[in-house]
């Protein structure tokens, strides 16, 4: 429709245009005087003429435009398709083959063994007396017996060496006397000490205890105390040094 009408425009407008320029009053006063009546006559009809062709024009144009067919735009179809849900098949579980179990063999019994019937004693069977045992023949001589092998029995292990005990007497030892505490003296302390001195090959003294007391403890002390400082003689096996426990007397006496 805005073809149509651009088109329309495009032809009327000319021809209104000239209409209007024909239907000026201006051009018949300017026609020259000379000019009859006859012939204004005709000058007064062209535009006529000219609005009569105009509106044939107009109309020949609506009646082409009328019989053209319309383009018509088909509004645009939806057209649906079913889609189909995918079928889901369950796995066909597979045929388990099932082996037939063996048949258990039969179980055999023993039967019990029926003993041999016996026969009854008869009258007529006769008894048949042992066979008497052999008489050994004196003839014969005794058979030697092996001599049997002496055995000798091993020898019996020797006798350890003796062993001679420590000394701590020995004059080039030069060993001190205990000093007897003053105060064990005006108190009239006495007693006999044993110590346990372990000996070294070395003779010196390698560990010392108290085997027994002497009831006084400054006694006691004043033992040890002198022993840990002596040397002995060692003790010997075999003419060997070795180590040795000993017991170290010890006396503590006020009398002269």
């Amino acid at each position: 429709m805005a073809a149509m009408s651009s088109e329309s425009c495009a032809i009327v407008a000319p021809l209104l245009a000239a209409t209007l320029r024909a239907s000026q009053p201006d051009a018949a006063e300017q026609m020259p005087a000379a000019v009859g009546p006859t012939s204004h006559r005709h000058i007064r009809w062209v535009p006529l003429t000219l609005v009569c062709a105009l509106h044939a024009a107009v109309l020949v144009w609506l009646a082409h435009s009328m019989s053209q067919p319309k383009a018509r735009t088909a509004p645009p179809a939806l057209v649906g398709q079913l889609v189909t849900a995918p079928t889901i098949t369950e796995p066909v579980p597979l045929p388990v083959e099932t082996k037939p179990l063996p048949k258990p063999s039969p179980v055999v019994r023993p039967q019990p063994v029926k003993p041999p019937p016996v026969a009854a004693p008869s009258e007529r069977a006769v008894s048949v007396p042992p066979p008497p045992p052999p008489v050994p023949d004196s003839t014969a001589q005794p058979v030697a017996e092996a001599p049997r092998a002496h055995v000798v029995p091993p020898p019996p292990p020797a006798a350890p060496a003796p062993i001679t005990p420590p000394r701590a007497d020995a004059t080039h030892l030069n060993n001190p006397a205990p000093s007897y505490p003053s105060v064990s003296k005006r108190m009239n302390e006495e007693g006999r000490v044993l110590l346990d001195v372990y000996i070294l090959p070395s003779g010196f003294v390698g560990e010392l205890k108290l085997k027994r007391s002497s009831g006084f403890a400054r006694l006691d002390q004043a033992a040890l105390d002198a022993v840990r400082q002596w040397r002995y003689q060692p003790a010997r096996q075999g003419g060997e040094p070795i180590p040795y426990w000993y017991v170290q007397p010890m006396l503590f006496s006020l009398e002269p």
